[in-house]
């Protein structure tokens, strides 16, 4: 059964171009980019099952979050949409190019490969367990206690997103489904779901100082994206937010391009 995903829909005419955010992220976390694209574009933005505002649900597994994906389009009439997807999301968008290419206009993945990787949030689920148990009642505070296993401070920042005020405890609280995603991490970690190559328009952006896309796994990944551009910035895992007018301007110059 498909989850009903929280989601921002801009409205507009044509067809519209979907961002899929990437593990521990949200929805709200693209609002700049969205403030930006909506200007010529309408643009549906959404949390992924155990994200944002959307529902907690066991099962993190790719076809699943395909599917919630998809019934999201449906309910909203759209039959054909650009797909753009970061990290965790982009193994999202290749799962429904894969599944339901009918429904895929163009796809964007941003710094993702259709692979599996390894286990390596161990630190970053510390520190929310952390913020549980320590019950912040300011960000300070719950800065302080992510910083007890996450030494980034932008790392930090990114995962405090996830914080709301909780009324009745008078303190902080975090809106993600943690049990769930820690739960099914290895489904998170594998490859996306479906079979074969996604042969449509596609836009691959990478950063530089990233290990997710590296050279290596160029070959395995046109396997899948045979029609892929290749697109390097530089910066790391969130080139989005660490080079937002570069990556707009890829983004622009592509969709422009398959309009």
């Amino acid at each position: 059964m498909p989850v009903a995903l929280n989601h921002i829909d801009t409205g507009g005419e044509g067809v519209p171009l979907v961002v899929v955010h990437g593990l521990l992220g949200s929805a709200d976390n693209w609002r700049s980019h969205i403030k930006k694209w909506r200007e010529s574009r309408r643009v549906i933005a959404v949390d992924l099952r155990n994200h944002g505002r959307s529902p907690h649900v066991e099962g993190m597994g790719y076809e699943a979050m395909a599917e919630d994906l998809l019934a999201l389009l449906d309910r909203l009439d759209v039959q054909k949409a650009h797909l753009l997807g970061h990290s965790m999301g982009g193994k999202v968008v290749i799962s429904v190019a894969r599944l339901a290419p009918s429904r895929v206009a163009s796809l964007i993945v941003a710094d993702i490969a259709p692979r599996a990787y390894g286990h390596d949030h161990d630190s970053i689920f510390a520190g929310l367990r952390r913020l549980e148990r320590g019950a912040p009642t300011t960000r300070g505070e719950a800065d302080a206690l992510l910083a007890e296993h996450v030494d980034e401070r932008p790392t930090r920042l990114f995962l405090a997103t996830n914080l709301e005020r909780d009324e009745q405890a008078e303190g902080l609280r975090l809106r993600i489904g943690l049990d769930e995603i820690e739960g099914d991490y290895d489904a998170i970690m594998a490859e996306p779901a479906g079979e074969g190559a996604f042969t449509g328009p596609t836009l691959v952006v990478r950063g530089s100082r990233s290990r997710y896309v590296t050279d290596e796994m160029l070959p395995a990944l046109r396997e899948v994206l045979p029609e892929a551009e290749l697109v390097t910035l530089e910066a790391g895992h969130w080139l989005h937010a660490e080079q937002p007018e570069a990556f707009q301007a890829a983004v622009n110059r592509f969709l422009d391009e398959v309009s």
